[in-house]
């Protein structure tokens, strides 16, 4: 699947490394992209005899600071980090947002927003709003240093930054400004969770005074996700809205505007038309949603993460060339493929492939307690850490004398077991929400098990099952 997986250890080594191997080596964080790439289920298709430098041992990479009116991302700062961060809550709303549209908890845990961003898919959903935002990013190589440069010069088309093939992004910029304007993102797409997006906007806005009905808007910024070859501003909407009032025929109008900037295509998500006539509809609507100060409606105080009590950091110490402890006992696993695959290959086959893709949750494990898609992680990030699988969890937790985990237990009592296939995942999943939550609701149900698809039937008893789980355990 790739040639090799180095793991250095500092910054300076990363970029040595990229430095060497140039376009034959690729930086991995998340993996989330890359190896459904690497695998062929991606756009690009597989590229033979690349290889992979993990950055996700190095210290200080998955940071979020204040620092000089602006604020700061390290380039292994992951989505669930930002949506759980008091800083890009306080101060970018709208990417906090967006980064919770991504994926599913499994995924969120492994992404990063600088990976999302290299990627570069105008159907990203974090560049939308640090598009808004008027984002920044610096990168860097070991021969010439670093540069900075405006989000929006970074992208060159569809899939293309200006990247060259010995630079790193190590830096995410967002300036803030004093008070915060209101912001959001709103997405469309074919389901809820784990759907790549039809359009996406997102909007910042400010005003002149505290009642908003009366103020002018003395700052206006609309981007717009998947309808261009690139994340777009509308900017003659910008235009129009700056010493207006958010009537409603200034939303209207404005809405329109947008929409006239919009060059989508036709594609299997959506035809060019529905988009551009969607445009209209979305950013009317997140207009009126500032406007009226309902932007964080639905917003959860404390999302769910499956993180446990990691805070969603890696650690970095561990030693690379060490084995991985699987459910509590050393195990040497084969690299050179996913997690997914070496797992299996070494006898824990209770983890599934369903998709191989990061879509099903078929193969959630749990890698230094926090839950992961073991198809999107490289088994090389297993040496010296911990991975717990479906076989291993009733001896994992407190009720290690038996022989089932109370979620297992619910599901056989619910009758919310059908073929077997997915329930692992689905089991993995129940049980980090029991970790991070004990007596969890069925929303934080739902949440939880977003990654993780059952073929066979709906989810209700599935549902009944994890809140069951939560409140036996209370008794």
């Amino acid at each position: 699947m790739y040639r090799f997986c180095e793991s250095p250890l500092t910054l300076t080594d990363a970029l040595r490394l990229k430095a060497e191997h140039g376009a034959a080596a690729r930086f991995v964080a998340g993996g989330t992209d890359i190896l459904v790439e690497l695998a062929g289920h991606g756009g690009a298709g597989a590229k033979a005899g690349v290889g992979l430098i993990d950055l996700t041992r190095i210290a200080g990479l998955a940071d979020i600071w204040e620092e000089d009116g602006a604020l700061h991302l390290g380039p292994l700062v992951t989505h669930n980090q930002c949506v759980r961060s008091r800083l890009v809550v306080e101060g970018a709303f709208a990417l906090a947002r967006a980064c919770w549209e991504v994926g599913a908890p499994q995924i969120r845990n492994r992404a990063t927003v600088a990976g999302n961003l290299v990627t570069a898919s105008p159907a990203n959903d974090s560049i939308v709003p640090l598009m808004a935002l008027d984002a920044s990013v610096r990168v860097e190589s070991a021969a010439r240093g670093s540069r900075t440069l405006p989000l929006k010069r970074f992208f060159r088309g569809v899939r293309q930054v200006d990247l060259a093939d010995d630079e790193m992004l190590t830096r995410i910029t967002v300036p803030l400004q004093d008070p915060a304007p209101r912001g959001n993102f709103i997405k469309l797409g074919l389901r809820r969770a784990q759907a790549i997006s039809i359009l996406s906007v997102a909007g910042s806005v400010g005003c002149d005074g505290e009642d908003w009905d009366s103020a002018a808007v003395t700052h206006a910024a609309v981007a717009l996700g998947a309808v261009a070859p690139t994340v777009v501003r509308a900017t003659e909407a910008e235009e129009f809205l700056v010493g207006r009032r958010l009537t409603e025929e200034t939303v209207v109008e404005a809405a329109r505007l947008a929409a006239g900037q919009a060059r989508p295509i036709d594609d299997l998500r959506g035809s060019a038309d529905y988009r551009a006539a969607m445009v209209e509809t979305l950013v009317a609507r997140l207009l009126r949603q500032l406007r009226d100060g309902r932007e964080r409606d639905g917003w959860l105080e404390r999302p769910v993460t499956l993180w446990g009590d990691t805070e969603g950091r890696w650690p970095v110490s561990t030693g690379q060339d060490a084995a991985a402890t699987v459910n509590g006992r050393a195990v040497e696993l084969e690299g050179g493929m996913t997690l997914l695959d070496s797992l299996r290959a070494a006898g824990f086959v209770g983890v599934k492939e369903g998709c191989a893709e990061g879509e099903c949750g078929a193969c959630t494990v749990y890698l230094d307690g926090m839950a992961v898609m073991a198809c999107l992680v490289p088994a090389e990030r297993a040496a010296g850490s911990e991975v717990v699988t479906v076989e291993g969890l009733a001896g994992s937790s407190a009720e290690s004398t038996e022989l089932l985990h109370s979620v297992q237990q619910a599901l056989i009592e619910s009758g919310g077991v059908q073929c077997g296939y997915c329930t692992p995942g689905i089991v993995m999943s129940a049980a980090a929400l029991l970790d991070e939550r004990s007596n969890p609701n069925r929303l934080e149900a739902q949440e939880a098990l977003t990654g993780n698809l059952c073929r066979c039937t709906g989810y209700r008893k599935i549902l009944d099952a994890v809140v069951a789980a939560g409140r036996g355990a209370t008794r």
